[in-house]
């Protein structure tokens, strides 16, 4: 089960009533029924706060319901109001502004509707996300996994969005907000607090085909995120045993199947391959538990290994002129991913190993055509670049395969790749070992194992 670092530690001694029981209460104030089949507990868990049953549980029995008056949003926050009446000034490309307001304001008012919730979370100091690390750090542990680039744009974005947005807006409103009590510090700190508990509502299935281009776009805007009460309590495994539902009135944890009697209660913050979970989450989940890890080969390390070994410029020139378009029709700092059981973005690296390795003659003949029919529909080209059709690729399409794999792997540092594999193995192997390691240092390893073992998977079914 996975580890989860990420709960803040709590407590509840030394006090009449501690912050578990002060939120308790306060959900009952507020209608959210709990089932009296679970309940929240520090032990027991894989994490500090967690939800275990009492009692055997059936696939669609409800565990809790949470009225949508006790969810933290724009909408319900106190200051709702001058929210919505600013809104096109604090519109921002994250599209969080409106929530990070609301909570710079909930978590620092003594008033709070949702202080006994807030109060769960004295400070923010033990969310461990690679953003709080040292650039060092996330450089030195976090080596190829793309977390030290991702983290960099995030710290980038979020000093931009509160410089540029927040700051102004907040200066305007003293008697609400006070620059030097809601600083960049505690903003970046709330972000990391929405990037690890917020829910977003699934959008509306279209009922009318027939709707105009606008309100298809507008249906397309993700909903904002809101902080859901005891929902994010939940733990977070691949292989969950429960699931949140909305209904108009109501968000519902419903069992989605059966949960034995002390067994610990598992959301599903979605298909999260553990790069993402650490990045978003501050957490991993152990190898090889994570059905959902994934490992990226940069889309330019196919065109280093496409150049590799040309000799005459008429070859090098070709190569480039086929690059170019290819990043016309997809993004050159983007990825192919790769899963446990194969390429996920097939239909991108289809494409682009079928320009890179046409003639002189084909590639003009492709761009007098402005592209090609496609012959090959999508579910054979899925099973093409799946676990068991990657063997069976043209030899040309199999060692650019293979030699961008290798490229990516000296990402991660120390040239012999297959020492280190030796080493992490034994690493992860070795439960003293590995108790042993920092909390970071554990999360570091089971990012670049899983992504190391996808890669090495990938050379194995591309060799030659």
């Amino acid at each position: 089960m996975a580890t989860e670092p990420k709960r803040t530690k709590v407590d509840d001694g030394g006090s009449q009533l501690g912050p578990l029981e002060t939120f308790l209460q306060w959900c009952d104030r507020v209608g959210l029924v709990l089932s009296n089949k679970v309940y929240v507990s520090k032990e027991g868990t894989v994490s500090e706060y967690g939800m275990l049953a009492k009692d055997n549980i059936e696939e669609g029995e409800v565990l809790f319901t949470i009225p949508r008056s006790a969810l933290l949003h724009q909408g319900t926050t106190k200051v709702s109001a001058l929210l919505e009446k600013e809104k096109s000034s604090l519109e921002s490309p994250s599209g969080w502004v409106p929530l990070l307001l609301a909570l710079l304001y909930e978590y620092t008012s003594s008033q709070s509707h949702w202080k006994p919730y807030l109060s769960l979370w004295t400070d923010f100091k033990t969310l461990d996300h690679p953003m709080f690390w040292s650039k060092e750090e996330r450089g030195r542990l976090l080596r190829g996994t793309g977390i030290p680039e991702a983290v960099d744009r995030d710290l980038a974005n979020i000093r931009k969005e509160y410089t540029d947005v927040v700051l102004p807006f907040i200066t305007q409103h003293p008697d609400l907000w006070n620059p030097s009590t809601h600083t960049l510090e505690l903003y970046t700190q709330l972000v990391a607090f929405v990037m690890a508990y917020s829910f977003q509502e699934p959008q509306e299935e279209e009922e009318e085909e027939d709707d105009d281009e606008e309100e298809d776009e507008d249906e397309k805007a993700p909903n904002p995120p809101m902080m859901v009460p005891m929902a994010d309590m939940l733990n977070h495994v691949s292989n969950h045993n429960a699931n949140l539902e909305f209904t108009p009135d109501s968000l519902k944890m419903v069992c989605v199947r059966p949960i034995h009697k002390d067994e610990e209660v598992f959301n599903t913050y979605g298909q999260m391959a553990n790069w993402q979970l650490l990045h978003m989450y501050g957490f991993t989940e152990p190898y090889p538990s994570n059905s959902n890890d994934t490992a990226d080969i940069p889309h330019t390390n196919l065109y280093k290994v496409a150049t590799q070994g040309i000799q005459s410029d008429l070859d090098r020139q070709l190569v480039e002129e086929q690059w170019k378009m290819l990043c016309q029709m997809m993004q050159e700092k983007g990825a192919f991913v790769f899963g446990k059981q194969g390429c996920l973005t097939d239909m991108e690296l289809h494409t682009a190993l079928k320009v890179l390795c046409m003639s002189k003659e084909e590639f003009s003949e492709f761009k007098e055509n402005e592209g090609w029919e496609e012959d090959d529909e999508e579910d054979e080209i899925s099973l093409a670049f799946s676990s068991e059709g990657l063997p069976e690729l043209k030899a040309s399409w199999k060692k650019l395969i293979h030699e961008a794999a290798r490229l990516t792997l000296r990402s991660y540092g120390n040239g012999e790749e297959e020492g280190v594999t030796d080493s992490d193995r034994a690493l992860i192997e070795n439960k003293v070992a590995l108790a042993g390691l920092s909390t970071r240092q554990q999360n570091a390893l089971q990012v670049q194992y899983g992504q190391k073992r996808i890669l090495y998977r990938l050379m194995e079914l591309t060799k030659s």
